[in-house]
């Protein structure tokens, strides 16, 4: 049963998420915390974090992390065909058909819309992310330095998650940061 209730739950999830990664975290935040109690905002930002400094897709990835800490291996895979399996259906439904629709002025402009509501869905994604993770005024240099240094190089997120990583646990051991 629990392994339904991840397949399902994360369909909820992959069958509301446009826009990606980050458009799905307050989606996230409500079936997975809120609904479900299988993680805290803390953890499924955690989760989050490193699903987006491995290989693959950040849903996928996440999904994959929280299903294997509720039920092992079988969990991980539950969760992980349950966000897929929505946008497969839907993408192999439109595919067929889109391709003959995608010039009409309707079409182009329902796309400029879904764009506008993704951009606002990853706006209020980062706010829940701000409140949760700055917390003092360490965390607040961190994030201005990684926001300048981000505009000004093109640099792998990667590098930035590690190095803010490394910095935590330097800032933690000098005794600026709690434990």
């Amino acid at each position: 049963m629990k392994l339904l209730t991840l397949f399902l739950s994360f369909a909820k999830v992959g069958v509301m998420t446009f826009g990606g990664g980050y458009a799905m975290i307050p989606i996230l935040e409500r079936e997975i915390v809120e609904k479900q109690g299988w993680a805290s905002s803390e953890e499924l930002m955690d989760y989050y974090a490193v699903g987006q400094c491995t290989p693959g897709v950040i849903a996928v990835n996440t999904a994959t992390f929280i299903g294997y800490r509720v039920a092992g291996n079988a969990g991980g895979v539950a969760a992980t065909l349950g966000v897929v399996f929505p946008s497969l259906v839907i993408i192999t439904l439109i595919a067929g058909i889109l391709t003959n629709f995608a010039d009409l002025p309707a079409v182009k402009s329902a796309f400029a819309a879904i764009r506008v509501c993704v951009c606002v869905l990853i706006f209020n994604a980062v706010l829940k992310l701000w409140k949760g993770a700055v917390k003092d005024k360490a965390a607040l240099i961190l994030f201005l330095l990684v926001f300048v240094l981000s505009l000004l190089f093109s640099v792998s997120p990667v590098v930035f998650v590690l190095l803010c990583g490394a910095a935590g646990i330097v800032l933690t051991r000098m005794g600026v940061r709690g434990k």
